[in-house]
């Protein structure tokens, strides 16, 4: 049985993910995922009570991983809550090379998925350059 995945964050950002990665895949996810929005002055027990439930919905038995936005914030405070039991993984700062790889790697261990997904965020990070740039520093198309 496959991990599941929940992702809590600030306004509709993880369902997002989930509809980006839905369409980068082609409509099925090989993990089951939810997403938890948390509004301005939510009340955190709530949300507590509302993420147990999802959590509760997609756990096939092999684990779930938590992602959420920003590591200090109500969605990340409300994920480590759950990291007490050791069939739950939380990390912060989500992007989508690291969901993507969370998804990609479906068949792995909860342990294994968790660093598939830590090293497609490092990995997806990197400065874009142009080519061709002449020496004033800008491209070499011209954008007018």
């Amino acid at each position: 049985m496959p991990a599941g995945i929940l992702i809590i964050t600030h306004g509709e950002i993880g369902e997002q993910f989930i509809k980006t990665a839905r369409s980068i895949l082609g409509g099925q996810l090989p993990l089951a995922c939810r997403a938890l929005s948390a509004p301005p002055n939510c009340d955190p027990e709530k949300l507590m009570s509302e993420a147990q439930s999802l959590l509760n919905g997609i756990d096939e038995g092999d684990g779930l991983l938590i992602f959420t936005d920003m590591y200090g914030s109500t969605p990340s405070n409300i994920a480590t809550r759950f990291e007490k039991r050791a069939d739950i993984h939380v990390i912060a700062g989500i992007n989508l090379p690291m969901f993507m790889r969370a998804l990609n790697y479906a068949d792995l261990s909860l342990a294994n998925i968790t660093e598939k997904a830590l090293s497609g965020g490092h990995d997806g990070i990197m400065r874009c350059q142009q080519e061709n740039r002449n020496d004033s520093g800008r491209s070499g198309y011209d954008m007018q």
